[in-house]
């Protein structure tokens, strides 16, 4: 599988920044992010954002349906995928609410994504169910004491020897580090803060050889 990035925010300010720059394949949003970034939580609101983001040039965006009964989730997941079918993937959290919920979207043909995972044995739940995605969260795995990586390595192994197409959309990252170390064990899958993407193209030895070159070449210029 190639490598897919995803930018992790619901601030349009955020998506004008980065998806031009052609290095995010889509977005993903979640309520908690949309509280964060002042937007509001309902279908009608959610289809003038969703514009924007595919007007940014988003291939994919994640939108999280809510509800606490499978009915409630299933309703609302339908009405997201309609606000741009066939680029709208829908969420649902990896519980019994959200498995019975993600049945009869996944039977539409609508793209799911099963998010909040933190334990190896659930990536087999969404794997047999036929979710595209699963978003485990790393560094929330690691808040609890345990080992992050390890559990994410091991979720792959599983994923490679199911031979299911699932994708591993790894979350919660706190540092570039986990990027590379991830990406190392064969993940190809990950969404990253803006903060984040800002750390990748931040590299001081980068930066240097590039103001270097800079540097000598208005120096050729002043030789002529």
């Amino acid at each position: 599988m190639s490598l897919r990035f995803f930018l992790d925010s619901a601030d349009p300010l955020a998506w004008e920044e980065w998806m031009p720059s052609g290095f995010f394949h889509g977005i993903t949003t979640n309520p908690s992010l949309l509280r964060q970034a002042g937007q509001i939580c309902g279908v009608a609101d959610l289809r003038s954002l969703s514009r924007r983001a595919l007007d940014f040039g988003c291939q994919e965006l994640h939108l999280q349906a809510w509800g606490r009964e499978p009915e409630a989730l299933l309703d609302c997941g339908l009405a997201l995928s309609e606000l741009a079918p066939g680029r709208i993937t829908i969420k649902v959290p990896l519980t019994r609410a959200g498995a019975r919920a993600a049945v009869p979207l996944i039977a539409r043909g609508i793209p799911l994504t099963f998010t909040a995972c933190y334990e190896a044995p659930q990536v087999l739940v969404a794997a047999t169910l036929g979710a595209r995605y699963i978003a485990p969260y790393l560094g929330r795995i690691q808040d609890l004491g345990r080992d992050g990586h390890q559990e994410l390595i091991t979720m792959q192994q599983c994923v490679d020897r199911s031979g299911s197409s699932l994708r591993l959309l790894v979350a919660s990252l706190r540092a570039t580090s986990d990027l590379s170390r991830l990406a190392a064990a064969g993940m190809t899958t990950f969404t990253l803060s803006p903060q984040l993407a800002t750390a990748l193209f931040s590299c001081e030895a980068s930066n240097a050889a590039a103001a270097r070159f800079d540097d000598d070449a208005d120096a050729t210029l002043v030789q002529r």
